[in-house]
């Protein structure tokens, strides 16, 4: 039987080097800015073209979080109050006390992590969980 030489190359070479960007539905793209832009310091890229649909292009060192304002088929869901398990996108933080001093600044909630890792979770403000990871 001939072998599939496609198959041969994912076995020996990753298809997938690093990840692109995610996406988050969000219901006012300028609210989720606030938390995006104002509280974790993330810059808004401006080549995001007109999708038809409100939204924004944030940038994460050579990764992006795209935010998009659309109705979320997910909005009657039971989230769980800890992020850690529930779908979710996790940052590298350089600075995790900096960080928890700027959520506690903003009234925003978090967790420590549950694995004694130096991690939290939090919630943007349409309940998308976000670990902040220091490394």
């Amino acid at each position: 039987m001939p072998q599939n030489k496609s198959v041969e190359k994912t076995l020996t070479e990753p298809l997938v080097g690093t990840i692109d960007h995610c996406s988050l539905i969000v219901a006012d793209t300028s609210k989720a800015l606030a938390f995006y832009t104002g509280v974790l310091g993330l810059q808004v890229d401006r080549s995001r073209p007109d999708l038809g649909y409100p939204g924004a292009w944030l940038q994460v060192g050579s990764c992006q979080i795209h935010l998009l304002e659309v109705p979320n088929p997910y909005a009657d869901a039971t989230r769980p109050k800890h992020g850690g398990r529930d779908q979710h996108v996790a940052l590298q933080a350089f600075d995790l006390d900096h960080v928890i001093q700027l959520l506690e600044e903003a009234d925003i909630a978090y967790s420590k992590s549950k694995s004694g890792r130096a991690a939290l979770f939090c919630h943007d403000f349409d309940g998308n969980a976000i670990e902040l990871v220091e490394k």
